[in-house]
Parts: structure tokens; C-alpha cells; sequence
């Protein structure tokens, strides 16, 4: 997929978490759905949070403002990108990961301030070195390119999780 194709799928990922925002009842958005799991609050804030810490590595590389290294993607890393998803398998959250319920007001916010950090890198991306690459904590050391794939790959995913967390709120009325 070109980084053109990229941008307008993030583009549009980003007005399905709008427009689905509107959709979910605020009495619902904080609440942990039966069986556990992530809030549509917890939600909103991972992927919005990483979409943000994404960018900042795509400027980074960008830039070539990374530490040098001749390591490449992991073997995880090799299959997202590759096939475009995650494994099938629940992963455990790592502990960097700050993920804490959010209002709605602040998913909107967090979507305006990921729209535009999008923007503003998207024109320097094509230029970014394939060599100059940051590290993802699981996939392993990405460039600009393999970010902004990343970046697609991974608000795709959560769309997922937020229709699977409807399908568990919708059973139990």
C-alpha cells in the first residue's frame, strides 16, 4: 500500500472513531463490559495515545534522529506488517502502556490532536531513510514507512475491539 493509501486510511479510521463516539451512550463508554476487558473509554485512550507516540516515531525517523542500529523488524513485527493484522491471540498489555478511562470529551479531543499530528508529518514521510529506524517494544525496530503501516494496522484493530465490546453491552439488554 502507498503512504498515500496510508494517509487516507488512517483519515478514514479516525472519522470511524468520531463518528462511532456519538454512538456509544454516555452511561456505557466507561463501563467494563460483562467478562472483563478494555471500556470504550480505555479504548479510545490506547489507540489514541499510541497513534500520538507513533507519530513521534515517524518524525523521529524522519529526521533520522534516532539512535543508530542495524536491527530490523521481529518476527511478530514481520507478520503485521506483512499480512496487514495482529495475531489472533490476546497479548498481555505492557507496562508502558498508560491506558485509563477517558471522557468522551477527551476521546473528541484526542482525535483532533491525532488528525492533526498526522498532518503535519505525513508530507515527510516519502523522504524518511528505510534505514533509519525506531523501536516498537514488540514488533521491533520500524522506519517511517513501517510506522505509518503500523499506525493504519493498529486503529483498525481497536475499531474491532470497540464492535466487539458493543456486541457484549447489546447481549446484556
Amino acid at each position: 500500500m502507498s503512504i498515500a493509501k496510508e494517509l487516507r486510511a488512517i483519515e478514514t479510521a479516525l472519522d470511524n472513531y468520531r463518528e462511532r463516539l456519538d454512538t456509544i451512550p454516555d452511561e456505557l463508554f466507561a463501563e467494563t463490559p460483562a467478562g472483563g476487558g478494555w471500556s470504550s473509554a480505555e479504548v479510545y485512550s490506547h489507540v489514541m495515545q499510541s497513534t500520538l507516540r507513533s507519530s513521534i516515531a515517524i518524525e523521529r525517523c524522519a529526521h533520522s534522529n534516532c539512535p543508530p542500529t542495524k536491527k530490523g523488524l521481529s518476527l511478530q513485527g514481520h507478520f503485521v506488517l506483512l499480512f496487514g493484522c495482529f495475531p489472533p491471540v490476546k497479548i498481555k498489555m505492557l507496562d508502558i502502556m498508560n491506558v485509563e478511562k477517558i471522557s468522551k470529551e477527551d476521546a473528541r479531543n484526542l482525535i483532533i490532536k491525532c488528525r492533526k499530528r498526522i498532518e503535519d508529518i505525513a508530507p515527510i514521510i516519502a523522504k524518511a531513510s528505510p534505514d533509519v529506524r525506531y523501536g516498537h517494544p514488540r514488533l521491533g525496530m520500524l522506519n517511517a514507512k513501517q510506522w505509518i503501516k503500523f499506525t493504519r494496522i493498529h486503529l483498525l484493530h481497536h475499531l474491532k475491539q470497540l464492535d466487539q465490546i458493543k456486541r457484549k453491552v447489546a447481549s446484556l439488554t
